[in-house]
């Protein structure tokens, strides 16, 4: 099943939950000028990500597709969407020259850390965090205007969840991370140096706003939340280096 909600004025998050696997994959789409889709699902999720995105738009008025890295369930269905709509991918700098400029029908907008996009009332910046959660060409875009940042699989978390909630998601990640030990998923999130880009995506609590995550997240208040919000941040900095070091071959 998929569902749409409005979890900021013109955000929408379309969610489709996965029962096999306890999971949920999430899309944002952002209603403007020049309207935003924020991942596209994998390629088979297509026709039903589409049916949800008319439920706010004509689906052929979209002209971006952005997604955080080259990944099936970022951006697997984005040559379906290029064939739909008169869009233009959007992504990392770094993506956009290592794998979407082949494997795009048309043209890619790559973005610089820091760089905006205006949309028409929205204003998106991007900011490179290579392996932030995992792939060098991994970034995350935050929407200045409605203070929404969407950061992928940041807090990546298992569950059929609900769309906006109040309370830390840090404990369900660490359970993820836990549980992941010992398989494929194990080095899920890695541990480089890069993992001080947790600093800088947690010192967004200084503007209030929400923070969304892609795979099984649920939406996160920081209007009343900023300073817990930046604390869990900088304790996922520290999971992720107990976890990941623990797990290491000795």
């Amino acid at each position: 099943m998929t569902t749409v909600t409005e979890i900021a004025p013109d955000v929408f998050s379309i969610c489709t939950y996965i029962e096999q696997i306890d999971l949920q994959y999430r899309q944002f789409l952002i209603r403007d000028e020049e309207p935003l889709l924020y991942h596209t699902g994998t390629r088979r999720m297509f026709e039903r990500v589409r049916d949800a995105v008319e439920e706010v738009i004509d689906p052929a008025s979209l002209r971006w597709i952005a997604f955080s890295h080259f990944e099936a369930d970022e951006c697997g269905g984005l040559n379906l969407w290029l064939q739909e709509a008169p869009a233009q991918a959007a992504c990392s700098a770094n993506g956009s020259l290592v794998s979407v400029n082949d494997f795009a029908f048309g043209k890619v907008r790559p973005l610089g850390d820091g760089e905006t996009l205006t949309i028409g009332a929205h204003r998106l910046r991007f900011l490179a965090t290579p392996h932030l959660p995992h792939g060098w060409d991994a970034g995350h875009l935050y929407d200045e205007t409605a203070g929404v940042l969407f950061c992928s699989d940041l807090l990546h978390h298992v569950g059929d969840v609900a769309a906006t909630t109040t309370e830390s998601r840090v404990a369900a990640m660490r359970a993820m991370l836990e549980s992941s030990r010992g398989t494929p998923m194990d080095w899920y999130i890695p541990w480089t140096p890069w993992a001080h880009e947790w600093g800088r995506v947690g010192r967004l609590h200084a503007s209030p706003g929400y923070q969304q995550n892609r795979r099984s997240g649920s939406y996160l208040s920081l209007r009343s939340l900023r300073r817990r919000q930046a604390a869990g941040l900088n304790d996922c900095a520290a999971l992720l280096g107990r976890a990941t070091r623990s797990a290491s071959p000795t």
